[in-house]
């Protein structure tokens, strides 16, 4: 499989939720989304606008730095939220379990290259990094899962 990319340029934080919601309408179970970039680069934000788009009712989305991960009960199935950043071995994801829930749940990965070799094949990395001004951000897309094509057209088209 080939590595496919998409890139595009955010506007302001409000563009960056339209772009995480447009994604989530097109997540099922097994969908993985690895989000990297510096700290305040809008994983955060990106996340939360995604997860909410996912809920049957609207709920508060902590971040998950401090407790690893927070789980929701979304429309589809379970979803996850993991912030990594705190954790030094690949031991320590094993024990969240959440190269389990890379099969069967939806999982927001923020700090993924904390995964290592757990990192699912599968999964769509997601880059945010500071544009020209406070309110714009880059956001890269890679993928090599062909799933990946179709669900991304939203971004192509908009």
């Amino acid at each position: 499989m080939s590595a496919q990319s998409l890139s595009l340029t955010l506007t302001s934080p409000e563009d960056t939720a339209s772009r995480a919601r447009d994604l989530a309408a097109q997540l099922l179970p097994g969908d993985v989304i690895l989000l990297t970039g510096d700290v305040g680069a809008g994983k955060t934000h990106f996340a939360r606008a995604l997860i909410r788009a996912l809920l049957p009712q609207p709920e508060d989305i902590p971040s998950p730095t401090f407790t690893l991960v927070q789980t929701y009960e979304g429309r589809d199935g379970a979803i996850w939220h993991a912030d990594l950043y705190r954790l030094t071995s690949t031991y320590e994801i094993e024990e969240l379990g959440l190269a389990e829930a890379f099969q069967d749940a939806i999982c927001v990965v923020e700090w993924p290259d904390r995964l290592g070799p757990l990192a699912p094949k599968n999964a769509l990395t997601v880059t945010l990094s500071p544009g020209a001004d406070d309110e714009m951000r880059h956001l890269s897309a890679e993928w090599t899962a062909p799933s990946w094509d179709e669900k991304l057209a939203i971004w192509r088209q908009a």
